[in-house]
């Protein structure tokens, strides 16, 4: 296989990597400064508190036999619930739902997710 001569200008250095964007700074010039840096906030917003109770059950009625651990009475809003479901879920490693004002994780949790809430701040969780 023959090699091809370079291409006219190869014998210019390059740089260590390929700036399709180079020649386009030459042409048009640096940008316009961004909007100016917003400042921190002073005081960020502290996390809601902890709910003061929750009852955590198995369930298995009406489930086709399925075991699921029922975590409820936790008078939480909509929006908290599904953030203490995804959190639950994901330090117990398993699925779950919102259902109704109660959060329903598969499988027998029972104490595993009894001692999560309390690590959590609840203050009294009661096992059913």
């Amino acid at each position: 296989m023959a090699r091809r001569d370079p291409k006219p200008g190869a014998d210019a250095p390059r740089s260590p990597f390929h700036n399709p964007f180079g020649a386009l700074r030459d042409r048009l010039g640096d940008l316009p400064p961004g909007p100016p840096a917003q400042p921190e906030p002073a005081a960020a917003e502290s996390p809601p508190a902890a709910p003061a109770r929750a009852v955590v059950r198995l369930e298995r009625k009406g489930r086709g036999g399925k075991e699921v651990t029922v975590v409820e009475k936790l008078d939480l809003s909509p929006a908290d619930l599904d953030r203490w479901l995804k959190e639950l879920k994901r330090s117990l490693g398993c699925g779950g739902a919102v259902e109704g004002e109660a959060l329903a994780l598969q499988g027998d949790l029972r104490e595993r997710a009894a001692a999560l809430l309390e690590r959590k701040g609840v203050r009294k969780v009661t096992r059913g």
